[in-house]
């Protein structure tokens, strides 16, 4: 078996699984955010459901560490009742982004299983541990049982050859891996990297890329762990952990080799973490902001990496350097290795540990024509604000910043760009509960076809962040696509019954509910794509949306308006326009049952 079929053998009752089985697996850490974290708690009440294990069970409030927004406190607040009635474990604001802490603090490591409501969950396999971000449905699930259902993926084994050359990053490394296979070509495997380069990479190395395989569509990159990481995890370890390896006859659906000697430093231009090219390439764009931080770039040897280039120089007039650590525990070391001061003297703004600018609850954000360069994990737009985004490494974030436009460490200028530009920040955040209803779920559906243009639709076009504390579902139809060009008033037109036809990857990026359960306040009765985002699609078979996994449905020629009618066990599809037909993948018994049964919990 893959590393990971092991690791999921070993937390079942399966002696053996394979690509495409579906088993409960046993879920070693549990974990709401203050994102998500109220929506798990009120589907624990609704459904008056208890908590398996209160010791494996936590939260972390990682979102909006500021406390600068009262949805997001009322959030919080919801969570800490919660925890103190169950004794449930709550890392609060002080603490950081949550999937770090939960390798720093001993809750997951090498062989472990975890999930949360952060769809960066796979960090983990940074330490070869299985970790899956999900939906609020599926975290509640989990409280309660301590297992959850999972389809065993298919998995890759990746060799990096050769040596890296000079000033590429871990950060380059998953930039040129995501230039080479973009968003979905390696669609749902889970990756195991192996070879030289992989061996000598760092625990903080190993997150940065990892933190990127949703990025590239996979379920997670997963690193067989080193002496030096079973003895870092070992040392903080709150349980007894294995180590999990691949058999060496393991069986994989893809075997690739990677010449990494070919790689260089690289960015991402703004709108699509996978459309990346040379820095080169992009060299000399101005910029108005720099943020060094989040769950890919927020550890220890990044904020060394920054020190060293900013010491004794001074951020560009006219621009702003945010710099926000991973963990308090990295705010502390910087603060005692003397890089706090390093970081103020050069004119930068220091946070407190967290996500940072992937929330809107936290420094990072940018307003309308905005130019950042970030060592984010997404550039979507919306994502990190009105602004464009360009993602590349601590290093070469750092001395853009001073140089005033991007460039890398050799190349900083003498005299740096000098331009100011105005700067926007706007959001709104709502809480309310919410109610799922339950009605008579068809066979067949039956509906008038909205389609999409283009591929990787993440959920920041369908659901922006913005309106993430929206929890009313009844509100949450009217942002629908708002975020889309040409589809700004999607909601206003749409009618209960439509169907909704996309590309591939259709709903890629966050772990958001909301994307699902805003088409489920307008009616729409089902999505047709040639694929779907991991997580995306979990949240939609437990919310009962039909997703429809179709990569023939150009044989229908569909037009805008069309009727289609699909048989959902089946897979049966044909345009009553013109009576052609073709065939979608049937429904698997597990998600016609959640389908039939109205949702996870009906």
């Amino acid at each position: 078996m893959t590393l990971l079929e092991k690791i999921l053998t070993a937390h079942s009752k399966s002696k053996i699984v394979q690509p495409g089985d579906i088993v409960d697996i046993e879920i070693d850490a549990r974990v709401a955010r203050d994102f998500g974290g109220a929506n798990v708690v009120r589907n624990i009440r609704e459904h008056g459901l208890n908590i398996d294990n209160p010791e494996k069970t936590l939260f972390t409030f990682d979102c909006n560490p500021t406390g600068s927004d009262q949805k997001y406190a009322v959030n919080q607040h919801i969570c800490r009742l919660f925890a103190r009635e169950y004794g449930i474990k709550v890392f609060d604001i002080d603490a950081g982004i949550g999937t770090h802490i939960l390798i720093d603090e001993g809750y997951v490591g090498p062989g472990s299983t975890a999930v949360s409501t952060d769809s960066h969950a796979n960090i983990l396999g940074a330490v070869g541990a299985f970790g899956q971000g999900m939906g609020d449905m599926d975290i509640a699930a989990s409280w309660h049982k301590g297992k959850i259902w999972f389809k065993v993926p298919g998995s890759v084994k990746m060799l990096l050859n050769g040596d890296l050359p000079e000033g590429v990053s871990a950060k380059d490394i998953i930039l040129n891996l995501l230039g080479i296979f973009g968003a979905y070509f390696l669609l749902g495997y889970s990756i195991e990297m192996y070879g030289q380069s992989v061996d000598r990479l760092t625990l903080d190395e190993r997150i940065t890329i990892s933190s990127m395989a949703t990025e590239m569509g996979a379920v997670i990159i997963l690193f067989p762990p080193t002496r030096e990481i079973i003895d870092y995890c070992s040392k903080r370890s709150k349980h007894t952990f294995k180590p999990v390896y691949a058999d060496t006859d393991a069986s994989y659906d893809k075997k690739i080799d990677i010449d990494v000697t070919k790689f260089r430093i690289m960015v991402s231009r703004p709108g699509e973490p996978h459309d990346t090219v040379s820095v080169s390439e992009a060299g000399g764009q101005k910029i108005d902001s720099a943020f060094i931080g989040s769950c890919t770039n927020g550890r220890m040897e990044d904020m060394h990496k920054a020190a060293v280039i900013l010491n004794g120089k001074k951020v560009a007039p006219g621009v702003v350097l945010k710099i926000v650590p991973a963990t308090d525990q990295v705010w502390k070391k910087c603060l005692a290795e003397g890089l706090i001061e390093i970081f103020k003297q050069s004119g930068a703004l220091v946070s407190n540990a967290g996500c940072a600018g992937c929330a809107s609850g936290q420094v990072g954000q940018n307003g309308p024509g905005e130019i950042t360069i970030s060592t984010g994990n997404r550039n979507f737009p919306g994502k990190q604000g009105k602004g464009s985004v360009y993602l590349a490494s601590p290093e070469t974030v750092a001395a853009s910043a001073i140089a005033g436009f991007i460039t890398t460490p050799d190349k900083i200028p003498t005299h740096p760009a000098v331009f100011e530009k105005p700067v926007q920040q706007t959001g709104k955040n709502d809480l309310e509960s919410v109610k799922r209803s339950k009605v008579e779920k068809p066979e067949i559906i039956k509906g008038r076809i909205w389609l999409i243009p283009g591929d990787n639709i993440d959920t920041d076009i369908i659901f922006h962040n913005r309106y993430l504390a929206v929890t009313e579902m009844k509100e949450m139809g009217k942002y629908t696509f708002d975020n889309l060009k040409g589809f700004e008033d999607f909601s206003k037109k749409a009618l209960p019954g439509d169907i909704v036809v996309a590309g591939k990857n259709f709903g890629s990026g966050s772990s958001r509910q909301q994307a699902v359960d805003c088409f489920i306040s307008l009616g729409i009765a089902g999505i047709i794509a040639e694929s779907f985002g991991a997580i995306y699609e979990r949240n939609a078979i437990n919310a009962a949306l039909p997703v429809i996994i179709c990569k023939s449905i150009k044989e229908l020629d569909p037009v805008e308006g069309d009727i289609i009618k699909i048989n959902l066990k089946t897979g049966e599809m044909v345009n009553l326009r013109n009576q052609k037909n073709t065939s979608a993948e049937p429904f698997p018994d597990v998600q016609f049952e959640i389908y039939m049964n109205g949702g996870l919990f009906g």
